[in-house]
């Protein structure tokens, strides 16, 4: 069910206007109570069709970006000094040296979809799950547009939910 689904999100997700949507869900985020009182946010670098929310580095926030090392998702600072080299995956991951999870406060999480109760379809390999099942002090946002935002993902007893779900039409 899962991979039907993630493969509608697909298709759907490239018939979107992403930069205007990108725009719009950026702007919800920023009027986030959880998100303005972060003083350490963890976001991630856009695929393609992926909704972008490098904007939010013009904030006055300290901003980290995942990094993958075999099944493990690491936390890397980020600024403009730091590199960005091209994964297996094909996300850009910094080249900082990682830290410790325990200083993220937000983490801005990719999905395909979402459903009303946050549960999240992500791209199956279970990273963000993993990591977030091991710190769970970190809150959670994912900003989608509407159309991605789903009545109810089946859940598995792995997955975790997150804490708030922003979307725009």
């Amino acid at each position: 069910m899962k991979n039907i689904l993630r493969q509608q999100a697909k298709e759907l997700r490239k018939k979107l206007d992403a930069a205007g949507l990108s725009v719009r869900l950026t702007a919800l985020i920023r009027r986030n109570e959880v998100y303005k009182s972060a003083g350490h946010v963890l976001l991630y670098y856009p695929l393609k069709y992926e909704m972008n929310f490098l904007d939010l580095l013009k904030d006055s926030k300290n901003f980290y970006f995942p990094r993958v090392d075999g099944n493990k998702m690491l936390v890397c600072p980020y600024d403009n000094g730091v590199k960005l080299e091209k994964s297996s995956f094909g996300i850009y991951e910094p080249c900082s040296k990682p830290c410790s999870p325990s200083i993220i406060d937000v983490a801005i999480v990719p999905a395909l979809a979402v459903d009303r109760n946050g549960n999240r379809l992500g791209y199956g390999g279970g990273f963000y799950d993993r990591f977030l099942a091991q710190n769970r002090n970190i809150k959670t946002i994912c900003a989608l547009p509407e159309s991605l935002v789903l009545n109810e993902i089946p859940s598995e007893p792995f997955d975790i939910a997150v804490d708030i779900v922003l979307k725009t039409s």
